[in-house]
């Protein structure tokens, strides 16, 4: 999806704006009994290693044009998974010297940004994506969140791989959050807070993904704060159940089954406990 610049925005010097795009993603499922629950944290620490995670950030650079500096990486155990990626909009250059800043990540030694340079750049442009499997033996719930932000600084975009990392991964619920931190100037000196076009997350969501969600905007424009809350329309059991097939449940099982998951899931939507009726 486009993102729309400003008209013949000349600014003075670099593009000092930061644009940080951040995402909540869940999914759901009930696993009846510990060996299912177990089972299903082993899928999803398989599912989501940290090498797919490297990937699918990969992947997210090269969709808003962005060069990758460094990429740390792990894998924990019991569970889950980190990548950290520093990016910048410059292309790095392994050993040549910098024409004007001195903390210039093409400066490099033996191929490798000097650490100075990595120091430099890590606040100002980076990717990085946590995952938090869990679960927990009341009710048979089991949770997957994956934490994921983009942070840039420039005229690059991190907008652009929304649809992307939203494909990337199966998602009953997603919070998004974008914001616009800083100011850039004209060759007038004029400050500038923003420098595209931007009056709700969802104008960057294609029209098949915004089909599938109930999606609610709570945002504050004057500060440049943009935020999404998605919950998945369409429930079907079959999708929910890990370890134990509907046809095994009686029908008393599958809806109170169904009434923990559609609760669990509420209460993640609208960040609060829901007492029971």
């Amino acid at each position: 999806m486009e993102v729309k610049p400003f008209k013949k925005l000349k600014l003075y010097g670099f593009n000092n704006l930061t644009k940080t795009l951040s995402f909540n993603m869940y999914d759901i499922c009930y696993a009846k009994t510990p060996e299912h629950r177990d089972a299903y944290i082993k899928y999803i620490d398989e599912e989501y290693n940290a090498e797919r995670l490297t990937n699918i950030l990969t992947e997210v650079a090269r969709i808003i044009g962005a060069n990758i500096l460094n990429i740390a990486k792990q894998d924990y155990d019991p569970q889950g998974a980190s990548v950290t990626m520093l990016i910048a909009e410059e292309e790095c250059q392994p050993g040549k010297p910098p024409d004007k800043d001195p903390f210039d990540p093409m400066l490099a030694k033996n191929g490798k940004p000097l650490p100075e340079a990595v120091v430099a750049h890590l606040d100002k442009s980076h990717i990085t994506v946590h995952t938090y499997p869990e679960s927990h033996p009341h009710g048979g719930i089991s949770t997957f969140r994956a934490d994921i932000d983009v942070s840039t600084c420039g005229q690059i975009s991190p907008l652009k791989a929304l649809n992307y990392l939203m494909s990337s991964f199966c998602s009953d619920i997603v919070t998004v959050d974008y914001r616009v931190r800083g100011f850039t100037r004209d060759v007038n000196g004029r400050k500038y807070f923003i420098d595209h076009k931007i009056n709700s997350i969802q104008n960057y969501i294609n029209r098949k993904t915004r089909d599938l969600y109930q999606m609610i905007d709570v945002n504050v424009y004057q500060e440049k704060i943009f935020h999404t809350k998605m919950l998945l329309k369409d429930f079907d059991l079959d999708n929910y159940l890990f370890g134990t097939a509907k046809k095994e449940l009686s029908f008393s099982e599958k809806r109170k089954i169904k009434q923990r998951l559609k609760k669990e899931m509420a209460e993640i939507f609208y960040g609060q406990n829901i007492a029971k009726i």
